[in-house]
């Protein structure tokens, strides 16, 4: 009976899964269409382009996207952005903080290296497309990227389990 119930069951919980979010938008639709299906972002970037819409799952989730418009008010591209390729858009040395939240949104968590001086981003974000992890983007005083470091999200460790 158990089996019976899962097999009927399953089906109907992956295209329930499926649903969520509905399709992404579509190229050219207008901002007031995108915030109306989408809701409110979780940030509003003022761009010479145009304008960003941030709607990130940080700092819990692993994925954040970014609706980018021209000065139009059309959508010119809708992207999930926590990825390797979209950091590796980071230049080292280049990057601000403002072009940071431009490109991939708030971090999940923030912290400050003393000894070392720097303030650290930190996002989850699948690597790879597969792993748990974190990446640290690490500022100093005047807002430069510095370092970029990739490890093991530690929300996903297995904890010790005692008297097993």
């Amino acid at each position: 009976m158990r089996k019976l119930v899962i097999t009927a069951i399953l089906p109907l919980l992956l295209a329930a899964c499926a649903g969520l979010g509905g399709p992404p938008p579509a190229i050219g639709e207008r901002m007031d269409a995108v915030q109306a299906r989408l809701g409110k972002p979780t940030a509003v970037y003022a761009m010479e382009s145009g304008t960003v819409l941030e709607y990130t799952t940080q700092p819990f989730g692993q994925y954040a996207w970014m609706a980018r418009f021209g000065p139009d008010g059309g959508l010119v591209s809708y992207e999930q952005v926590l990825t390797d390729e979209k950091f590796a858009t980071l230049k080292v040395g280049l990057a601000t903080r403002d072009e940071v939240l431009r490109t991939i949104g708030h971090p999940a968590e923030t912290s400050y290296l003393s000894l070392r001086d720097l303030t650290v981003w930190s996002y989850r974000y699948k690597q790879s497309g597969v792993w748990n992890s974190m990446m640290h983007v690490h500022f100093d005083q005047a807002g430069i990227v510095r370092e970029m470091m990739a490890g093991p999200d530690p929300a996903y460790d297995e904890k010790p389990r005692f008297f097993r």
